[in-house]
């Protein structure tokens, strides 16, 4: 009983699930019906009948996918197989060998090849059987005889049956040879086995073929070596494989290794149109060119450029109109995925009507004319209901149309009819559209109608008034009397003043909103600004970095810094600031720290915490520290997290760092630069390169690490000041603006060389920009054509780079003065104040001559005590 229960169960369970299958068959041919191009939905349906046994529902599916989609290597084998399962009778083989001629055609498979010529051997006994199993080879052969990997088991297999037919040895001899000839993986063997078969030994004219085989398939090798360990799709590789193959200008090898390539990348365009265009160009065999041209739009039917040469090749070899009239039809209903495609079929499919033409009949011609309104017609309605615009915004169409019944039909009235329409379409404010209408007039048209067409063009067009206006005042120099000059003054005179008022206006309106948007902008700034300063600040270890602390650390610490170094900002032109660094051994000496103010609450407890901060251990001793080996490294970021690990990963590339040396305070709190060291000096030159690139987003500066005492002319700054012909300096950018956007707009008027974007401290664009030509040709051509062009809503000013001069020593003299009588005034925590005014009564050191001449007041003789009321007498002295 127990047994007889679980069978029923069992068959349960099998009615179920025969159920829920027949539940989804019917779903999938269900939306098959909706959509027959749903490809996913073709296959699930094939499974699932071949997995039910279905038979004949499973030869209509199987049938229906290949009318639409070339099947798979994998489809076809199991179609195939099925197929020779039910032959029965004669008429059901010649039944398989159709559907086998249609396997073939789909792609290029040494396996469905091979199984054809098995199946055809299978009725050789019929009568022509063993010529038709011949053909079959031989067609094999031409195939995929070439193919490197898999062709040798077609030419085995034909030599296995002539064997078998106990045939002649010559035509057994002639297979070899052919065999041989032709580079094949294990071709060794092959030759091998030809030595022991012939009597003779191997000719000597088969010896020589096979060695140059050998030769090529060395060639070959690395390429089917790169495809052997690749995955698919394997494109690349087969991109490789097919340039060397065209090099080697084989194109019977070329044709196979494209045939490769497209089984299995089918579904590539480019591939299709590059196989095709070979096709085209070189072999120019009919039926060749047209299967694969055929193919190339079954794989990839939404790709218009393969129609478009589809066409071409049909109308290139002969085919007949219907032919090539219902392919034009197959690739309007093809589903492309842009408007301007179907305006290019429609273009191809007009040229090809208009060369059949012969204008002294009018049969063509009226097909011609029914052509071009059924495209104006599709474009207006089909195209536009699906994409919203017709694609053919210029009227491209209308005008070959309107220059065709011009030129070879003589009929103007029908070019203007047009015309007009074309001008109707909104084109009428674009001055290259009448030109066009206007040369088509001068050609084919009269005086009359030019002068018509020029003085519309004036009053309507807006891109490029003074161009239509100057075609217009030239023709009536040529053609027009008095009045017609005069009047054509008039017009140009009136339209010219109204388009300058016009411009005038939207220029100080864009000048109004730029401001606007820079006001905006430097709003946005200062408030980020602000959020990041209180971001850092919440991020400090301390409640603020007292100009005390920073004494006590830059004494305390046991470096080695420059005492002072000059940075100029990334770039040079209005401006070029310079950035002064306190550093470990202080600007003037040695100074007391002020007094500490009251501690407050919790003050204690904060530098305990902070004093337990880890340092970064100074594991190498001053003498071991080399100048000429380190790089200083300054703008980082306060809140840098590890400066030596990420400074480490930074210099990498250069060479092996030694040491990194970030400098803190002594509350623990890092201070925004330090101290590079290379093991080698050569990696110090390629860690200069760095210069300017960004570590956390912000740009940090690279240089040489010099004691400023000991080499107090040191000049960092690396960019001219002088006047540099070759390039320009552009304002006015939007802060937007990046590197390739500015290369685009630049590279129209010369090589570009170089590009510098100037930046503040922390990265932030200013609007400001050097460029670097090839000559001053190049340059002085630039800045022609871009001074006062728009970017973006911006105008950009452009002039040759001219920087003013950076007087260092000049500005620097009344310090040095000063610095022989009092102490400098000790900077504070963000270095030097904003003012720089001097508060020293100007009667201190005032001069009027050269120093130690007569009427100069010497500083050494102002040293001497003076009481308080002499410093109030000098304060108000006139």
């Amino acid at each position: 009983m127990g047994v007889e229960h679980s069978e029923e169960e069992d068959e349960e369970d099998t009615s179920e699930d025969e159920r829920e299958n027949e539940a989804e068959i019917q779903r999938l041919e269900e939306q098959l019906s909706i959509n027959a191009f749903d490809y996913n939905c073709h296959v699930d349906l094939i499974k699932l009948l071949q997995q039910e046994g279905k038979l004949h529902r499973l030869r209509k599916a199987r049938q229906k996918m290949s009318e639409l989609f070339p099947l798979t290597e994998e489809i076809w084998l199991d179609w195939l197989k099925d197929e020779i399962r039910l032959t029965e009778d004669e008429s059901d083989r010649e039944k398989v060998y159709e559907l086998f001629e249609r396997a073939v055609k789909d792609y290029v498979c040494p396996e469905i090849w091979l199984e054809y010529v098995q199946y055809s051997i299978g009725g050789m006994g019929a009568q022509g059987g063993i010529e038709r199993v011949r053909s079959i080879f031989e067609r094999a052969l031409t195939a995929v005889g070439l193919h490197m990997t898999k062709g040798a088991s077609i030419w085995e297999a034909y030599r296995e049956f002539e064997i078998l037919l106990n045939a002649q040895l010559e035509r057994i001899h002639t297979l070899f040879r052919r065999q041989l000839a032709v580079p094949l993986m294990d071709m060794e063997g092959t030759y091998a086995e030809y030595a022991d078969w012939a009597d003779d030994g191997v000719p000597e004219t088969v010896t020589h073929q096979y060695r140059r085989a050998l030769q090529q398939l060395e060639k070959c090798k690395p390429f089917e070596e790169a495809l052997l360990v690749s995955e698919p799709p394997k494109l690349v590789e087969y991109q490789a494989y097919i340039d060397f193959e065209m090099k080697e200008g084989d194109p019977a090898r070329v044709q196979i290794i494209f045939e490769r390539a497209l089984a299995e990348n089918c579904l590539v365009p480019d591939l299709w149109f590059k196989y095709t265009t070979y096709l085209d160009r070189q072999l120019k065999i009919k039926d060749l060119v047209l299967s694969a041209h055929e193919r190339a739009v079954r794989n990839c039917p939404w790709t218009m450029g393969l129609w478009k040469s589809y066409l071409l090749a049909l109308e290139r070899h002969g085919a007949d109109h219907q032919t090539v009239t219902d392919v034009f039809e197959k690739a309007l209903n093809a589903g492309f995925i842009q408007a301007t495609d179907y305006v290019e079929i429609w273009q191809s499919n007009l040229g090809y009507l208009r060369r059949r033409v012969d204008f002294k009949w009018s049969r063509e011609l009226d097909e011609l004319r029914a052509a071009f309104a059924r495209s104006l017609d599709y474009l207006k309605q089909d195209v536009e209901e699906r994409f919203s615009e017709s694609g053919d915004l210029s009227c491209t169409i209308m005008q070959v149309w309107a220059r065709i019944e011009a030129l070879h039909c003589k009929n103007m009235q029908k070019a203007r009819e047009l015309w007009d329409s074309i001008m109707t379409k909104g084109n009428a404010k674009y001055a290259n559209m009448w030109l066009e209408y206007y040369n088509l007039e001068r050609s084919y048209g009269d005086a009359a109608h030019c002068r018509k067409a020029l003085h519309r063009a004036v009053q309507c067009t807006s891109d490029y008034p003074e161009h239509v206006c100057d075609v217009l005042l030239n023709f009536e120099r040529v053609e027009g009397s008095l009045e017609d000059w005069d009047a054509a003054v008039q017009k140009t005179e009136t339209k010219l003043n109204r388009v300058n008022e016009q411009r005038v206006a939207e220029k100080e309106a864009l000048l109004t909103r730029q401001e606007e948007e820079k006001a905006e902008h430097r709003r946005k700034a200062k408030a980020d600004k602000k959020a990041q300063k209180k971001s850092q600040k919440a991020n400090r270890t301390g409640d603020k970095r007292k100009a005390e602390d920073e004494y006590e650390e830059e004494w305390g610490e046991d470096e080695e810094l420059p005492s002072k170094r000059l940075r100029g900002e990334e770039g040079f032109g209005s401006t070029a600031t310079e950035d002064l660094m306190e550093t470990e051994s202080g600007l003037f000496g040695r100074r007391a720290p002020p007094p500490r103010k009251s501690e407050p609450p919790g003050f204690r407890k904060n530098l305990q915490g902070l004093s337990e901060a880890p340092r970064q251990p100074q594991d190498m001793s001053k003498e071991q520290r080399k100048d000429e080996d380190s790089v200083f490294v300054s703008n980082l970021a306060f809140n840098l997290e590890d400066p030596e690990g990420k400074l480490r990963t930074f210099f990498q590339g250069c060479g092996t760092v030694q040491q990194v040396r970030p400098v803190f305070t002594v509350k623990g709190a890092f201070r925004g630069y330090c101290y590079v060291q290379f093991e080698d000096r050569l990696a110090v030159s390629e860690a200069l390169k760095l210069d300017r690139q960004e570590v956390d987003g912000r740009p940090i500066y690279v240089s040489p690490c010099v004691d400023k005492n000991k080499n107090p002319d040191f000049k960092v700054f690396k960019y001219k000041t002088a006047v540099e012909k070759h390039k320009i300096f552009i304002s006015g950018l939007p802060y937007s603006c990046t590197k390739e956007t500015l290369e685009d707009l630049c590279k129209q008027h010369g090589t570009v060389k170089a590009i510098r974007l100037i930046t503040n401290r922390s990265g932030k664009p200013k609007g400001l920009a050097y460029v670097e030509y090839e000559n001053e040709a190049q340059a002085s051509q630039a800045v022609l054509k871009m001074d006062g062009t728009m970017l973006e809503n911006f105008t950009l000013s452009v002039a040759i780079s001219n920087p003013p001069s950076r007087k260092m020593e000049d500005k620097a003299a009344p310090s040095r003065i000063l610095g022989a009588a009092m102490m400098r005034q000790p900077q504070g925590a963000r270095g030097k104040g904003r003012t720089q005014i001097s508060l020293l009564p100007r009667s201190l050191y005032r001069q009027n001559g050269v120093h130690g001449g007569p009427g100069t007041a010497s500083l050494d003789n102002q040293t001497k005590s003076l009481s308080n009321e002499d410093f109030a007498r000098m304060l108000l002295k006139k």
